[in-house]
């Protein structure tokens, strides 16, 4: 153990990449990029680090936040409930908790939207606790190092990985332990392609020196995607568009869109164009203009959408419900899903 986590520490020192969030032992700005991280790169979540703490510098700031600025703030890094969640979780420590962040793991864990993961990060580097982190990039490591052949998703596999972690755990320095194994396991111990032959670690490897590096970590489930038909509606006129807030418990919730039919199956064009939503959208107008997009697909974790746009330019809209009536100059000031949000940049005004 002391030759692979001496070796960690020492590639470490040397390669790390300059990030902000290790410059600093505030709980606050290490869980704000640590919960940015969560499925998304460093490339793409470190623009919106810097802008998010520009706007929210303290968790007094974030707590305060009306949320529609907040989700506009996070349109585009996907995954929107980490965002509402941080804005519960804010609230929580700013009404029960006295403005101050909690420093115990097990209190770290009541706020909303920490797991276990999260609660490790920041109490080992903000607070030197001695609880060790697994992500995918250490569950990778440990894996093919220690030849933990149980599949990472099973209990008994999450058990013997747990506790190879913690015997690995340096007690005088934990937060730098925990960053040390992460970036060696994102930079190095690679999912495809690692380069093995140049690592020092290969003569104690275990998938290495049996040849299982492509194998490991193993796994037991492979993750079933639902399908989702979404028609979107794009009614405007020269100046204006009608837009609706998701409210229900889904994707994308208290995000703005198109209004919205979902289906069970794919549509034929007359029926796309002749449905309820249709009727009560048009409200006995005739359009000027009508044009269904072709098939956009959109790929989420769980989830494929297969998007289509009907596009009514309209004499003059009408809108009711939670339905509203937009200047097309105002489009930016709404946090919309990617997929809508491509399609406005590409079709409005032309």
């Amino acid at each position: 153990m002391t030759h692979f986590t001496h070796y960690i520490y020492q590639w470490y020192d040397q390669n790390q990449r300059a990030l902000p969030w290790r410059l600093t032992r505030d709980p606050y700005l290490i869980w704000v990029a640590e919960t940015i991280l969560q499925q998304t790169r460093i490339s793409q979540g470190l623009p919106y680090y810097h802008r998010f703490v520009g706007r929210f510098p303290d968790i007094h700031s974030l707590a305060a936040a009306p949320e529609d600025e907040l989700m506009k703030m996070w349109e585009g890094l996907g995954y929107y409930s980490r965002a509402r969640n941080m804005h519960a979780a804010a609230r929580m420590v700013v009404n029960e908790m006295g403005g101050i962040f909690p420093q115990e793991y097990e209190n770290l864990r009541r706020l909303k939207g920490v797991g276990n993961y999260t609660a490790a990060a920041v109490a080992s580097i903000a607070f030197g606790k001695p609880y060790p982190v697994i992500d995918g990039n250490i569950t990778r490591l440990f894996s093919r190092y220690f030849g933990i052949l149980e599949p990472a998703d099973t209990p008994k596999g999450k058990n013997t990985l747990a506790g190879k972690t913690r015997e690995a755990m340096n007690h005088s320095d934990p937060g730098y332990h925990n960053q040390a194994m992460m970036e060696f396991g994102a930079l190095c111990c690679v999912p495809k392609n690692p380069s093995c032959h140049d690592c020092l670690l290969k003569d104690s490897c275990f998938a290495f020196l049996n040849g299982m590096t492509g194998l490991l970590p193993l796994k037991n489930k492979k993750i079933a995607r639902r399908i989702r038909r979404f028609y979107f509606y794009l009614l405007e006129n020269k100046e204006n568009i009608i837009i609706e807030k998701r409210e229900n418990a889904d994707i994308w919730r208290n995000l703005y869109q198109l209004p919205l039919l979902e289906a069970e199956e794919d549509l034929a064009d007359a029926a796309i164009l002749s449905n309820y939503l249709t009727r009560e959208l048009l409200a006995g107008e005739k359009p000027a203009v009508q044009k269904i997009s072709n098939t956009l697909r959109h790929e989420l974790t769980h989830q494929i959408i297969r998007a289509k746009f009907v596009r009514f330019k309209m004499p003059k809209l009408k809108a009711s419900g939670n339905r509203i009536i937009i200047n097309k100059k105002e489009i930016h000031k709404f946090a919309f899903p990617v997929l809508v949000r491509n399609y406005l940049a590409g079709t409005v005004d032309k």
